[in-house]
C-alpha cells in the first residue's frame, strides 16, 4: 500500500495516542527465559483466532497500541506459540524483524496461519544498494564501523536515540519517547538490540540468517494466505521498487483504502488508527 506524499501537518493532527493502558505478562519458554507478552483478551470472550503483533528492533509492545542467535530466537518464539496458542490458528501483524520470525514460524505453520499483515517486512536484500534508507543508516552507522557497532548501540543508544524517532514523520511527545525507552533504561538491557543489529540479514551475511529470509520469502510469495500488504514512500527498509514487486507478485494480497497507506515510516507510528480500520475491514477468507 503506498502513498506519494504526506506532511507533519497531517499527521501531528491526527497525534496518535501515547497511553498504555495494558498489563504486561511474562512467559517461561525455554529453562528460565522468559518472553513478555501482551493479551487484550485473556478470557477468550471474542471470536475468531488471535492477532498476533511481533514488532521490530527496537520496538515492543508499545508500538502496537494504537492497532492492537538466529536458532534461539525461533525456539523461544516456537515455545511460546505452543504455550500460547497450541495447535490454534492465528492472524500475524508483523513489522522490520518481527517478520524474520514471524514469517519463518509461519513457513514452518502454515497450517495454523489464516492471515498475514506486513508493513515493511524484511525481504532478500542481494546488497546494500538494495535496502530501503534506514537499512542504509544502519550500514553507515553500525556495519560500516563494525568495532564501533557495541558502543553505538549499547552505550549511545542509538536505536532509541535517533533511529527510532528518525522513522517517524511526526514529533513524537516527551511522553510517547519515554515508553520505547523504558525496557532500555539500563545499557544491559541493550543486548538484545545488538543482537538484532549484528544479525541484520543483507548480502548474503550472516548465511544462515539470510537463508532463512530467502526460505520464507519464496513461500510468501507462492502461498495462498490471505495478505494485507503496508508499504511506504520512500521505504525506511524496503526500497519503493522492491515494495511496488510484491505488491503486485504476492498471492491473494489485498490494500486497504488509500488513507491507511504512509510515507517515510512505519505504519504503526504514523497511520495506527487508520492501518487499524483497514485490517479490521480485511477479509481473512
Amino acid at each position: 500500500m503506498w502513498e506519494s506524499s504526506a506532511t507533519k501537518s497531517v499527521i501531528n493532527g491526527k497525534l496518535a495516542a501515547q497511553e498504555f493502558p495494558f498489563t504486561v505478562n511474562h512467559v517461561n519458554v525455554d529453562h528460565g527465559v522468559e518472553m513478555s507478552y501482551i493479551d487484550t483478551d485473556p478470557n477468550r470472550t471474542l471470536h475468531g483466532p488471535p492477532v498476533v503483533f511481533m514488532d521490530g528492533n527496537p520496538a515492543y509492545s508499545y508500538l502496537w497500541r494504537n492497532i492492537i542467535p538466529h536458532d534461539n530466537h525461533n525456539r523461544y518464539l516456537d515455545a511460546f506459540f505452543s504455550k500460547m496458542v497450541g495447535s490454534g490458528k492465528v492472524i500475524l501483524v508483523l513489522h522490520d524483524f518481527g517478520s524474520l520470525f514471524g514469517l519463518n514460524w509461519a513457513r514452518r505453520h502454515p497450517e495454523q496461519v489464516t492471515g498475514i499483515v506486513l508493513m515493511e517486512f524484511l525481504p532478500p536484500m542481494p546488497t546494500w544498494k538494495d535496502t530501503g534508507e534506514l537499512s542504509e543508516e544502519l550500514h553507515n552507522a553500525l556495519i560500516g564501523s563494525p568495532e564501533n557497532l557495541r558502543k553505538v548501540t549499547i552505550d549511545d543508544n542509538v536505536f532509541i536515540e535517533l533511529f527510532m524517532q528518525d522513522q517517524v514523520i511526526r514529533t513524537l511527545s516527551p511522553a510517547q519517547l519515554d515508553h520505547y525507552r523504558k525496557p532500555f533504561l539500563d545499557p544491559e538491557n541493550r543486548e538484545s538490540i545488538y543482537e538484532m543489529a549484528k544479525i541484520f540479514p543483507v548480502a548474503g551475511n550472516p548465511a544462515e540468517v539470510y537463508q532463512a529470509v530467502e526460505n520464507y520469502n519464496s513461500w510468501l510469495l507462492e502461498n495462498e494466505i490471505p495478505k494485507l500488504f503496508f508499504w511506504a514512500d520512500p521505504g525506511k527498509i524496503i526500497p519503493l521498487e522492491l515494495s511496488k514487486y510484491h505488491s503486485e507478485n504476492l498471492k491473494n494480497v489485498k490494500s486497504g483504502p488509500r488513507k491507511a497507506l504512509l510515507t517515510g515510516g512505519p505504519p504503526s507510528f504514523d497511520r495506527a488508527r487508520d492501518q487499524g480500520m483497514a485490517r479490521d475491514g480485511w477479509n481473512f477468507g
